[in-house]
């Protein structure tokens, strides 16, 4: 019968102490630096996440200026490399998290 079991059960089963189970269970390696890097645009994303629309609210309250259309696209530019900041931190964060065994 104990031929039969899968290896889960068996390590569920059988006394191991703790360095063993580690060494099975948790053996994906995270890169602190390149996580790092993913963190720091991140953070460069979130003002810019603020900023931008509060940039294009002020372009469409003030429509009657001349300076209403530069002032909008400044704003959807600034919207625009939040979201490109924040895409690539998360798969900068990514790759760190799950491409630490290659």
């Amino acid at each position: 019968m104990w031929e039969q079991t899968t290896p889960i059960l068996k390590s569920i089963l059988l006394p191991t102490n703790e360095a063993t189970a580690s060494k099975y269970v948790f053996n994906m390696a995270t890169n602190k630096e390149v996580l790092a890097k993913g963190v720091k645009y991140l953070f460069g994303a979130l003002p810019l996440m603020f900023i931008g629309p509060s940039v294009m609210y002020n372009a469409f309250m003030n429509k009657h200026t001349n300076w209403h259309y530069l002032v909008l696209i400044i704003g959807c530019g600034l919207c625009i490399t939040s979201v490109a900041l924040a895409f690539k931190g998360l798969n900068i964060m990514v790759k760190a998290l799950f491409d630490g065994n290659e």
